[in-house]
């Protein structure tokens, strides 16, 4: 789990303090804003305009920030606060996004700018998440900066994490671009809401994208995140259909999302859906945010869940936030031997063999190459 003090640990560029002036975040530079993508103007008169980046469709007056806290209304034109401007940028362990059949044992150069189009009460990275890029420290990083520090630290991809990534998506495409001009991967952990339209133009760039599937029902998502869950469904399903790798993780929270029936279900919409090959994280739930009262996820019940999803047919279904545990393993489908063993972050072993099973030669999925 990062916490906060982890975030800034790879300075590109000397901190630039935001401040709003007409069009532009002044700073040491005088850093010009970016307008932002997908949207409508439908009041010339009044200013007003209609975000459809995201599900929420925000319709904004002349002043106003969307509920995402990164995208706002000045003089009838809607911006894009954080593009250049991450609070968050750091290089971690693949495994940590969680991707755990993506080139293991490999760094993901990690970015982050400040805002979430969800209210999650359980949010752990609520200090970024839960904020404007007005109210961040911040790095001014333009793409090219980001693409030439990942490839000076080693890293094989970008994650776009930590906060949610649809709410800095130009900044994500203009440096996805970039990186995918010089060999690096994509990769994303998003809440998956985001619109059609978007999301297709975005999947281009992208290698691998883990969805969060908070829960498998509606009331879950209307009183713990303020949101819908058809919407994630289509994008777990538009990215799957768009040939992008995808893995998904559902946080286990003890009397709200924990019943092994709505996991059953959830994972049996996995298989019919987007396939078996498709990996699902059970991960263990810890007091967080405003969600203090509720106690720790059980080993148990994280280990039903698993068994739930292999049950429904899942090839890969894996537990996270129990380090150790024999459920962080990766094991063939076919012949059921470990062919990736886990503790935590570390990869102890990896026996995948030009993207098969050493065992059984049965095909592995997943990302094994560059």
């Amino acid at each position: 789990m990062i916490n906060r003090r982890q975030f800034i640990k790879i300075a590109l560029i000397t901190p630039v303090a935001l401040t709003l002036d007409g069009a532009q975040i002044q700073g040491k530079n005088d850093i010009p804003m970016k307008e932002a993508a997908y949207y409508r103007k439908i009041d010339e008169k009044q200013k007003k305009v209609w975000c459809q980046l995201c599900p929420r469709g925000c319709i904004l007056s002349n002043g106003e920030l969307g509920f995402c806290r990164a995208r706002k209304n000045i003089d009838g034109k809607l911006y894009a606060l954080g593009y250049a401007q991450p609070c968050a940028l750091h290089v971690d362990p693949i495994e940590k996004k969680p991707f755990f059949n993506v080139l293991p044992k490999t760094l993901s150069f990690s970015i982050a700018s400040a805002g979430c189009n969800l209210r999650c009460k359980y949010c752990q990275n609520w200090q970024i998440s839960q904020v404007s890029p007005m109210e961040t420290t911040n790095k001014y990083s333009p793409p090219q900066d980001i693409v030439n520090a990942a490839i000076k630290s080693g890293s094989r991809s970008i994650a776009y994490t930590y906060t949610e990534p649809t709410n800095f998506f130009e900044y994500m495409l203009d440096v996805a671009k970039a990186a995918k001009s010089k060999g690096i991967l994509n990769v994303q952990h998003s809440n998956g809401y985001i619109n059609p339209a978007p999301l297709k133009e975005l999947c281009q760039y992208l290698d691998a994208v883990n969805i969060d599937l908070k829960g498998f029902t509606n009331s879950f998502y209307n009183s713990l995140c303020s949101a819908e869950l058809d919407p994630v469904l289509e994008t777990i399903k538009t990215i799957k259909a768009s040939g992008v790798w995808v893995e998904i993780t559902n946080l286990v929270i003890p009397g709200h999302n924990d019943d092994l029936n709505v996991i059953s279900k959830m994972c049996a919409w996995v298989k019919t859906s987007v396939g078996a090959d498709v990996p699902v994280h059970f991960s263990r739930f810890y007091p967080m945010y405003r969600l203090t009262g509720v106690p720790p996820t059980p080993v148990s019940t994280l280990e039903k869940a698993r068994e739930a999803g292999l049950a429904a047919g899942l090839h890969y279904v894996y537990i996270g936030n129990v380090p150790g545990h024999p459920g962080e393993n990766t094991y063939c489908p076919h012949c059921k031997k470990i062919v990736i063993k886990r503790s935590g972050y570390n990869i102890l072993e990896n026996n995948v063999k030009n993207g098969k099973c050493p065992h059984c030669s049965e095909k592995i999925g997943g990302i094994w190459a560059a």
